[in-house]
């Protein structure tokens, strides 16, 4: 099968998909960091679109889109981003969810795209997944069933000295410095839930044609 894996430089995703013997391609604008150029196409996702893939699974970026980061775009506070930013951002979802493939998962954390777009199909956490964390992560889909857990945890949590509760692994990664460097670590698909995808996903192709 033909699989696209759109926004991703990690390749996480990418590679379960080729464990398997898929041809999966992982797509980014930035370098890949999973150590198969080879398997990367560098550059804008929409302009691989229609390049005959079989299923594609979008990550992009939440920047603009999650909920926890809404308060930036209010207008009359100090500092605020420019409202064109988000509606890009929500137009590029738009584009890879109409793109034409058949099969079409995108992935994000609680976002505005349940509110500007539609409701996600599925909400997901990656502690279902064998994964310690309890991020929420949603799922809109398109040809696809929705994921069934895996290897359900319960999650470690870390409580700072002012009481909050976080995801020990939230806070683990939050020792980085660099903010982007951050940013980059705390986005990337927990292996568990990308092995999940291509395990649950990555036969549909063969049962489709056996029908």
């Amino acid at each position: 099968m033909k699989v696209l894996v759109a926004c991703e430089e990690s390749q996480a995703v990418c590679k379960e998909f080729r464990r398997l013997g898929h041809k999966a391609f992982s797509c980014d604008t930035q370098e890949c960091s999973g150590g198969h150029p080879e398997w990367h196409i560098q550059g804008d996702v929409l302009e691989q679109l229609d390049k005959g893939w079989d299923m594609m699974i979008a990550f992009p970026p939440c920047t603009h889109l999650c909920v926890s980061g809404q308060r930036w775009f209010n207008q009359n506070a100090p500092h605020s981003k420019p409202l064109h930013l988000r509606d890009d951002a929500i137009l590029f979802v738009k584009k890879l969810m109409d793109a034409p493939i058949d099969m079409i998962c995108l992935e994000n954390p609680i976002s505005i795209i349940s509110s500007r777009i539609r409701k996600p199909n599925q909400i997901i956490k990656p502690h279902d997944f064998g994964e310690d964390s309890s991020k929420k992560t949603c799922l809109w889909l398109k040809g696809l069933p929705c994921l069934k857990s895996t290897n359900i945890i319960v999650p470690s949590v870390h409580i700072s000295s002012s009481g909050r509760k976080w995801d020990k692994w939230f806070f683990d990664t939050s020792l980085i410095s660099d903010l982007k460097e951050r940013s980059k670590v705390r986005s990337k698909t927990f292996p568990g839930i990308a092995k999940a995808m291509a395990e649950q996903w990555g036969n549909l192709q063969a049962a489709k044609e056996t029908k």
